[in-house]
């Protein structure tokens, strides 16, 4: 090779590396992990948080005010107490809590606020809240009075299970309500879901009936059942759920989930029917809806609490993606954070 040409590589290749050489020198020095936690808040999910607005509200005037307090006295925990109730956490869940949190001696109120919140997220803590979707196909029955959301709920669930990949069949068993199949098949065609209904006054059953063997037969992976909002203390009506509920098991075997959908503007009332439903079809979870409406969220705790029933989801708005999972810590924190 040319001897001039070898000169030209060398000086291009140290030209090179001197350029690489200022490059490196001028970058600024990697973040260490203790920098990079340092610099990086952790913040709520603004959606929940802000959703939960009114029940934080409710309780943030008296709560950001206790735990200001450097001492604690006995009045603290009467107050804390009478707050928790007012939010509906319930009397008993309120009065054990409040002792749970005293018998850990925090020497002031921020110390009290970081116990409450363990306590709230331990009280929560244990239950398994991922929906059972393992047979095929998976069944899912949903129940619940009237106006609380049911037929809502079912399109958000379906919507989540189609953006999972999933084949869902919504089967249309209130046939009692005017309208009722219309407006499901106007949220299933949002949702990305089939659905099979029945005519006006048919026997809801036995649309649950022809609705599982359509799952079967086209191999669809989840079939949720929409039933008729009834109230709690008709007898009769109960009774025709039961029904829809034992056609459903005798045909699949078993029930994949069997969810309560409860409205939280109602409060206390809400553990009445949750009794009443459960004693009648059995229940495996509760969805919470209305909670961005309400000032007493501190039901969700109340019931599942009282049932021993996993809260699953909470509706916090009227969108086809406001249904959330419900995750103990980060619900618990987006009540009590000022």
């Amino acid at each position: 090779m040319d001897l001039s040409v070898v000169l030209i590589i060398v000086v291009v290749a140290i030209i090179a590396i001197a350029v690489i050489g200022i490059l490196i020198a001028r970058r600024p020095p990697p973040a260490t992990p203790s920098s990079v936690a340092s610099t990086a808040p952790v913040t709520l999910p603004p959606s929940l948080r802000a959703r939960l607005a009114k029940t934080r509200a409710a309780l943030g005037g008296t709560l950001n005010e206790l735990f200001r307090r450097d001492r604690i006295d006995p009045a603290f925990w009467d107050t804390l107490q009478e707050a928790l109730i007012a939010a509906d956490v319930g009397v008993g869940t309120s009065e054990e809590i409040v002792a749970r949190v005293r018998a850990l001696s925090p020497p002031d109120g921020a110390a009290a606020r970081d116990r409450l919140e363990d306590c709230l997220v331990e009280e929560l803590g244990g239950r398994n809240r991922l929906l059972s979707l393992v047979a095929a196909p998976a069944v899912v029955l949903v129940v619940g009075v009237n106006g609380t959301g049911k037929t809502t709920s079912i399109a958000k669930l379906a919507h989540m299970m189609t953006l999972d990949g999933r084949r869902v069949l919504l089967a249309a068993a209130d046939t009692f309500r005017a309208a009722a199949e219309d407006q499901l098949r106007s949220w299933a065609e949002r949702a990305g879901a089939d659905i099979i209904g029945g005519d006006e006054g048919a026997d809801p059953a036995a649309v649950a009936f022809d609705a599982y063997e359509e799952a079967v037969a086209d191999g669809y992976d989840v079939l949720i059942t929409d039933t008729a909002g009834r109230l709690h203390s008709k007898t009769n009506l109960m009774d025709e759920l039961g029904k829809v509920a034992r056609i459903l098991r005798r045909e699949a075997g078993d029930i994949d989930e069997v969810l309560l959908v409860l409205d939280g503007t109602t409060g206390q009332n809400a553990l009445t029917q949750a009794h009443a439903f459960s004693d009648v079809v059995g229940l495996t979870g509760l969805i919470i809806t209305k909670l961005d409406g309400t000032s007493k969220g501190g039901i969700a705790i109340a019931v599942e609490e009282e049932l021993d029933v996993p809260v699953k989801f909470i509706g916090v708005g009227e969108g086809i993606d406001d249904l959330v999972p419900f995750d103990p810590k980060t619900f618990v924190d987006a009540l009590l954070e000022p």
